[in-house]
């Protein structure tokens, strides 16, 4: 757990704790709210660095757990004695913006027992105060909209994270199988002239020289290539600023086996030289047995 980037949001009630754990889902961390201070510790021992997807660790701490304030300085000491590094970042806001946020939920601030609305959030920034001072980044979420303040702590999460680009997995299939559900980008590339009617190639995949050769020389296939490789460099970029983690191009033939695998191998090759984290399935190249290889 130690080599995984952690991080601990904590702050004022409305001043969108909730808004940032979600950007963080999105950038790819493992998150938990209102985790009791007490279990982080235990938390950190549980084996989530073999889940794949995982980057780093994020964890809501407030006061809606009454033991944080008095428990915190200690757990986060000896954790940090044990090597543990993490980091906290404390969002608040002003204090006429919080009244009109809890206005428009309804919600009941977690400190409301008896006392008044204003009484409770300058109570809580009053007990907020010592982990605020700690805080490795302290945002002001007053003249954010929601928007804005995900991009801003996903931009954070990927200069803590060693994998910033997206991940791409090229997925050839057969039309006569169905179109994969998670596909974010779906080619056909039937129009191309079929190796599956040359006797000499019919029972060899696309990965096979021969059927490879066969299907660039379609006419066709140039021109092709380079407007759909165009259009995917053209795409990926804007997909990763709008904060998209995972994309999944397909390309797809009649039966998955021949046309598919050859385009779906170009592609791969080509994403290989701007060292994209990108992954090829040809899910119906065999039916039995699908080929699935990852870039080193």
């Amino acid at each position: 757990m130690k080599d995984l980037n952690i991080i601990i949001i904590t702050g004022l009630s409305g001043s969108g704790k909730s808004t940032a754990m979600s950007a963080l889902e999105d950038a790819g961390y493992y998150c938990v709210d209102n985790m009791p201070v007490l279990l982080f510790p235990k938390f950190l021992d549980l084996p989530l660095k073999s889940s794949p997807g995982i980057i780093g660790l994020a964890f809501v701490m407030d006061l809606r757990e009454k033991e944080f304030i008095t428990t915190y300085p200690s757990v986060f000491r000896d954790l940090t004695d044990k090597g543990y590094v993490f980091q906290i970042i404390f969002l608040e806001a002003d204090e006429k913006v919080l009244i009109r946020r809890f206005s428009q939920t309804r919600r009941q601030h977690p400190l409301n027992a008896g006392a008044t609305l204003i009484e409770s959030i300058r109570l809580e920034r009053s007990l907020l105060a010592g982990i605020r001072d700690q805080a490795d980044k302290i945002i002001d979420t007053s003249l954010y909209d929601v928007r804005t303040l995900k991009s801003i702590i996903k931009s954070m999460a990927e200069k803590n994270a060693d994998t910033e680009s997206m991940r791409i997995n090229i997925l050839s299939f057969g039309f006569k199988y169905g179109i994969p559900q998670d596909a974010d980008l779906v080619m056909d590339v039937r129009f191309l002239r079929n190796p599956y009617f040359v006797p000499e190639l019919k029972d060899f995949s696309g990965l096979n020289p021969e059927v490879r050769r066969y299907v660039l020389e379609d006419p066709d296939f140039p021109a092709f290539l380079e407007k759909y490789i165009g259009l995917i460099d053209f795409l990926i970029p804007r997909y990763a600023r709008e904060g998209k983690r995972y994309l999944t191009v397909s390309v797809g033939c009649t039966g998955g086996r021949h046309r598919s695998v050859t385009v779906a191998e170009l592609l791969l090759e080509h994403l290989r030289q701007n060292e994209a984290k990108v992954t090829v399935t040809h899910r119906d190249i065999g039916m039995e047995e699908p080929e699935n290889r990852e870039t080193p």
